[in-house]
């Protein structure tokens, strides 16, 4: 237990170093955490127990192990492997309840040319696309071996909290994954045409293809959408032909001194879940909806939850 609070000392001096606080705020915290562990330690097999009975009760002991491993956890937590925050756009919900939320389809119309004391004509407002969605619970048991906490093995809980972290970061990854590469998506592209759709391998030519296809897309009143193609989302399989054609001055796919203009315009993203078999390995281009507000998948968490948390088994 003594080694668990020396760690949990290390972590709150570390957090309050990246805040900047004052040097007697950080000799304060070592303090108490140093009052604590001689208290731990002071103890004899002849005393009465009653010094740590103050200190520590029972219920005191599990909130400090489940505190410690909430800290160990959420470093393995945000520790990515598919970084789809870059274009997934995040939300939050106040419960578990249904939320509304309204996409817009177009814009406002444009400005007309009003002459000498002529009248002003009220403009339109596309009608929206409602859309529904609600926040589920993803949960799992994991027990901590009862040798372990007799034997204070601070190896133990340290790999069974990144071990935890992990898990859940991983969870979340397959399930945006699942979203990206699931039968309906995909109908529904294909549905919308040739500018949302397109087949065959990742090359030059199909990024350039994919590119022309975002710069011709407009909105509900037939307007231009400002939808630039900003990241590749690729199968573990292309992370090769991907480099190749970030790093090829000429088409590499071609062997004439045809220019590659599709070098440094996009950003890859691996995705490490997406499902494939060779040769014609799956791909997407996505804009950025932080330029151009085309939102195409959002991520919902209940408001105060931004990563997971450790709860107790209730008794």
């Amino acid at each position: 237990m003594r080694r668990i609070i020396s760690t949990l000392c290390e972590i709150r001096k570390l957090q309050l170093t990246q805040t900047e606080a004052p040097a007697e705020r950080l000799a304060e915290v070592e303090n108490k955490f140093r009052w604590f562990d001689s208290q731990l330690s002071g103890i004899k097999a002849t005393d009465t127990g009653s010094s740590l009975e103050e200190v520590m009760t029972s219920g005191d002991f599990t909130y400090a192990i489940g505190e410690f491993v909430q800290r160990l956890m959420l470093p393995a937590y945000t520790a990515k492997t598919f970084d789809f925050e870059q274009f997934v756009k995040p939300d939050t919900t106040p419960n578990f309840m249904e939320v509304t939320r309204y996409q817009r389809r177009a814009g406002l119309d444009d400005l007309e040319y009003v002459g000498e004391k002529g009248d002003v004509r009220p403009g339109s407002v596309v009608d929206a696309t409602r859309r529904h969605y609600r926040v589920y619970r993803w949960e799992k048991q994991f027990d901590f071996s009862m040798e372990a906490l007799v034997n204070d093995d601070l190896g133990y809980f340290s790999d069974m909290a990144s071990e935890m972290g992990r898990a859940a970061r991983r969870t979340l990854e397959k399930h945006v994954s699942n979203f990206l590469w699931n039968a309906t998506t995909l109908a529904r592209l294909v549905a919308l045409g040739a500018l949302y759709s397109t087949t065959g391998r990742l090359t030059t030519a199909r990024i350039s293809t994919a590119r022309m296809a975002f710069n011709q897309r407009t909105d509900a009143r037939g307007e231009p959408v400002a939808a630039a193609l900003k990241y590749i989302v690729y199968h573990p399989g292309l992370v090769d032909t991907v480099a190749t054609i970030q790093n090829s001055t000429l088409v590499p796919e071609l062997a004439t001194n045809a220019v590659n203009v599709v070098k440094g315009t996009f950003v890859g993203i691996e995705d490490p879940y997406c499902p494939g078999v060779a040769p014609n390995l799956p791909w997407y281009a996505m804009s950025d909806y932080r330029l151009n507000g085309i939102t195409a998948f959002v991520l919902a968490r209940r408001q105060g939850m931004p990563a997971p948390m450790i709860l107790r088994k209730k008794s």
